[in-house]
């Protein structure tokens, strides 16, 4: 997901997008662990997806408490 629509995203929907990425990343990280992952590179995409909306949701914070 791009940063443009993460910015787009009320603050819910990207609490919801969050948690949703957790827990993919917890389902992958399973799956690496009991069998092979078909694409590795989706562990990456979900931690950086997660870091996203987390530094979204530090950043709104702190231009509302301005």
């Amino acid at each position: 997901m791009k940063i443009k629509e993460l910015r787009e995203m009320s603050d819910e929907q990207l609490e919801l997008t969050a948690k949703e990425a957790a827990t993919q990343l917890f389902r992958l990280r399973v799956q690496a662990q009991t069998e092979k992952l078909e694409s590795p590179s989706e562990l990456r995409r979900s931690r950086r997806l997660i870091a996203k909306v987390r530094t979204l949701q530090t950043e709104r914070q702190s231009t509302a408490k301005k």
